[in-house]
């Protein structure tokens, strides 16, 4: 267990680094931070943090930087403190006054989400077997070709085409639209209830006809694939030369991200974590995350988690700012779906 004096300066030490990126000496942290303690007493601190792993000198230089562990350490009092933390622009990720369809608000998130940090932000939208039918649409493309549009509470949509052998009755579109909306609207994706809710026979001949050409767009719907369930932002922000120094393997992150699957998995896997996690370097789980860090958080109903907010980001970034913005972005989206869920 670190001492109160140790543990302040192995967090002044880990915020020096993140905002200077060189290593920290100990006349530097004696000289800004206004300490009672000499440099020789800080110094002394200092050996002891590197022979508790918490601290390393990459060069001769008696400046020291944060290991995985230190910034584990220092995470993890951020973490303690967390809700007491100010979040950075209060109040700018509204979604009330996004569009109200899911997929927009998880896309409007997430590019905020990298706006405010500066970061790659990612977001996975809740798995199909949370989802219900949030609306339905019915389009003629063509005098004998409709178009079904299946919009889920998770933000999947769902396109199927039908070809009819006659020419369909404009009339019978509109009526369907209204009628699928009224009908379908919150039963569960794939629901063979559905078929049920379609075969109304107070419908006349022709209703009933057009529904069951077009009622296999219902009940055989299929998980998209993880490029339309994890939307991510801001890959650039990575990529800038100043962060060249601390993305050695950006290479291998951008495969990463090219490979959303992999890291739809890695975030769903999170699901039954604390509200904030945060994967520092190594403690990644998946390989070509080692030399970054993830700072995730959880958002869904009171009664499960639907889904998580992140973002990536090198190992040497600033914590608090990454903490506060995705607990506010995953608050944000949990009181959305507390209404979409409601509807």
């Amino acid at each position: 267990m670190l001492s109160e004096r140790q543990q302040a300066i192995l967090g002044a030490l880990v915020e020096d680094y993140v905002r200077g990126g060189r290593p920290v000496g100990s006349r530097a942290l004696a000289s800004d931070h206004g300490v009672q303690w000499s440099p020789s007493t800080i110094r002394a601190e200092l050996a002891t943090l590197e022979d508790h792993g918490f601290l390393t000198h990459p060069h001769t230089s008696a400046g020291r930087i944060p290991t995985d562990a230190g910034y584990r350490f220092y995470v993890e009092q951020l973490l303690k403190r967390s809700r007491s933390l100010p979040a950075p622009g209060q109040g700018e990720m509204r979604l009330s006054q996004m569009r109200r369809e899911v997929e927009s608000a998880i896309r409007e998130t997430t590019a905020e989400l990298s706006r405010v940090t500066d970061l790659v932000a990612l977001v996975s939208a809740p798995p199909l077997n949370t989802a219900t039918i949030h609306r339905v649409e019915v389009l003629l493309l063509q005098p004998r070709r409709v178009m079904v549009v299946v919009i889920a509470s998770n933000g999947v949509v769902s396109k199927r085409v039908f070809t009819f052998a006659a020419d369909v009755d404009p009339g019978i579109v509109e009526w369907a639209a209204s009628y699928l909306n009224e009908r379908l609207v919150g039963l569960a994706l794939g629901a063979r209830v559905a078929v049920s809710r379609l075969a109304d026979p107070e419908l006349g001949l022709s209703e009933r006809s057009f529904l069951h050409e077009i009622s296999s767009a219902f009940t055989s719907i299929e998980d998209s694939a993880a490029e339309e369930t994890l939307y991510v932002d801001g890959a650039s922000h990575l990529l800038s030369e100043q962060r060249s120094d601390d993305l050695p393997h950006a290479e291998e992150l951008m495969e990463a991200l090219e490979r959303r699957v992999n890291l739809l998995s890695t975030l769903r896997s999170a699901l039954e974590e604390r509200s904030v996690f945060v994967w520092i370097g190594n403690e990644n789980p998946q390989p070509e995350l080692r030399s970054v860090s993830v700072v995730g958080a959880n958002y869904g109903l009171g009664y499960r988690n639907l889904g998580a907010v992140g973002v990536i980001g090198p190992v040497r970034m600033d914590y608090a700012t990454a903490i506060a913005s995705v607990r506010e972005a995953a608050g944000e989206l949990s009181r959305f779906f507390e209404i979409v869920y409601d509807e």
